[in-house]
């Protein structure tokens, strides 16, 4: 132990001024000629100023901010002392760094799932830094969002990603406190359009008018099994059944993905009611050849751009509209969930067979429940 009087006289009165501002358990000590902050039954981060007067008076409003950001324990010492570092206005962003830091911390992300969905607006929110800062989370999010159209899907998704990212970001001390992500953003929800459930009638033209036995082949299995098109490249024979390997993201459930399900027909009938069975199991097991579907994830892309080539679909794009509604490529999926709930089948064995959950089903499904209201108003009109 150094005697006092070896002490240099600005160390008592600047631990002191420590002990004042954040505790008796936070001091300093000097760690071969550089500070070190210690917090009892805590640990300790070294400081980047040396053990002089002028070290300390550099270093005092550096200990307040760690202690503030520190917050009785809320986050760790050394994460309260980067936040702190953070409040530098000459700190500068390794974003290249910060951005391979964070994918690690989604590993659920596939490749192809981080390349569309988090590298734009990642790079958006890169690019705010690199002139002067945003003056908030709220500026940074509207700016690194701005390139998607106010409602859109693909807004939604950005900024899912870009508040996951700043909240990691922020709670880590890579980011100041003031760019955690609003809870709200002062934003035109754009309305989603009812999807239009094809008819049976509608199926057949169409098939009918669709010169390639391939496509032919492709709108037959969307329709009868209601797939997604995306599905259409994951159909496999297991024990003498029609499976779908595919394994899509749950919504909002962090890193869970749909199981494998077995697939059911719902066949489509003729002007007669006669069911039209175009033995699609067979011809899948024979190795029938489908379209191609471009790279994967692309489906719904590739089935959309040849759909939109044919007369016919164009003319039902028309008729959905007059209806209020929207056709898409998932409108043979909006046909088989109708048909099934026409069947009365119960809600649980149709979310199964369209590997939903029972809660996504009804959210996007339930409108073709029967409600019996309209069979309880004619009993009483008779």
């Amino acid at each position: 132990m150094p005697r006092i009087s070896q002490i240099e006289p600005w160390v008592k009165p600047f631990r002191d001024q420590i002990k004042v501002s954040c505790g008796p358990g936070w001091k300093v000590l000097n760690s071969r000629g550089t500070m070190r902050l210690q917090v009892v039954d805590v640990g300790s981060v070294m400081l980047p100023y040396e053990w002089t007067l002028k070290g300390s008076t550099q270093a005092l409003p550096r200990i307040q901010q760690i202690f503030k950001r520190w917050d009785g324990g809320r986050i760790t010492l050394t994460a309260a002392s980067q936040v702190a570092n953070t409040s530098s206005s000459h700190q500068k962003l390794d974003f290249t760094q910060l951005v391979d830091a964070f994918q690690k911390f989604v590993p659920y992300a596939g490749e192809k799932t981080w390349k569309e969905n988090y590298v734009p607006v990642l790079r958006n929110c890169r690019e705010q830094f690199k002139d002067r800062p945003p003056v908030d989370g709220e500026a940074l999010c509207m700016a690194a969002l701005a390139q998607w159209e106010q409602g859109t899907r693909m807004r939604q998704i950005s900024r899912r990603v870009l508040s996951k990212f700043l909240d990691w970001a922020v709670q880590r001390g890579h980011l100041k406190p003031i760019y955690s992500p609003p809870a709200r953003l002062p934003e035109t929800l754009k309305p989603k359009r009812v999807g239009f459930p094809l008819s049976d009638a509608q199926i057949l033209s169409l098939i009918e008018s669709i010169p390639d036995p391939r496509w032919q082949f492709a709108i037959q299995l969307l329709a009868v099994f209601g797939l997604r098109p995306e599905e259409l490249r994951w159909l496999r024979i297991k024990d003498g059944a029609l499976w779908c390997i595919y394994e899509k993201s749950m919504g909002g459930i962090k890193g869970q993905k749909t199981e494998p399900r077995r697939l059911h027909p719902l066949f489509v009938r003729d002007v007669d009611g006669t069911a039209v069975d175009w033995k699609l199991q067979a011809r899948l097991q024979i190795g029938e050849e489908l379209p191609p579907l471009r790279t994967e994830g692309k489906g719904a892309q590739a089935v959309t751009s040849y759909l939109r080539r044919r007369k016919t679909w164009m003319a039902m794009i028309e008729e959905a509209d007059h209806a209020g509604e929207q056709l898409t490529t998932y409108s043979f999926r909006h046909r088989y969930a109708k048909e099934s709930h026409t069947k009365n089948l119960p809600v649980a064995n149709i979310a199964e067979a369209m590997g939903h959950t029972m809660e996504v089903h009804l959210k996007n499904y339930g409108r073709f429940k029967p409600s019996g209201t309209g069979n309880l108003y004619a009993e009483v009109n008779v």
